[in-house]
């Protein structure tokens, strides 16, 4: 009997930065274990691989309007609960530097460096009005029946 590579995916539909966070810390452990890992981002998943700077790019009104409101890059995202305008991320970064514990920015590139495969859905970037330019350096950009061929083969599948 063959070993048989073993797979895990997630749907990283959260834009919350506590969830992100789990997301990805799920993802570098399957990494570790030697497993294929596949993170597909969707709608507000998507903010994980925003680039915090501000890129030009052409965008109508709308598209320009979802930019400003969404948060721009991994380390603006808001968390799930206590959020208290803002306070709740400063308070957990605190906690988690006290801790030695990786920032979700961090743990994104240990996941890049791990070959973890991260995924753009396409069909929500034309939605949001999202370009490549905007997102992260070296990740994939496809649909969502490209996902669920790798989510076919995956032992472990996650909707965060």
């Amino acid at each position: 009997m063959t070993e048989q590579t073993k797979r895990t995916t997630i749907v990283l539909f959260s834009g919350d930065y506590d969830k992100a966070m789990a997301a990805y810390i799920i993802a570098n452990g399957a990494a570790a274990y030697d497993h294929e890992v596949t993170i597909f981002h969707t709608f507000w998943g998507l903010n994980a691989l925003r680039k915090e700077e501000l890129v030009p790019v052409k965008k109508g009104f709308l598209e320009k309007m979802f930019g400003k409101m969404m948060p721009r890059g991994a380390d603006k995202m808001g968390l799930s609960r206590m959020n208290f305008a803002g306070m709740g991320p400063k308070m957990i970064k605190n906690v988690m530097k006290k801790h030695n514990a990786l920032t979700l920015p961090q743990l994104i590139e240990v996941a890049q460096e791990q070959g973890v495969k991260l995924v753009a859905c396409t069909m929500t970037m034309d939605l949001l009005g999202l370009k490549e330019k905007e997102l992260l350096d070296e990740i994939d950009y496809a649909g969502v029946a490209a996902y669920l061929a790798d989510a076919e083969e995956g032992s472990v599948n996650l909707f965060i």
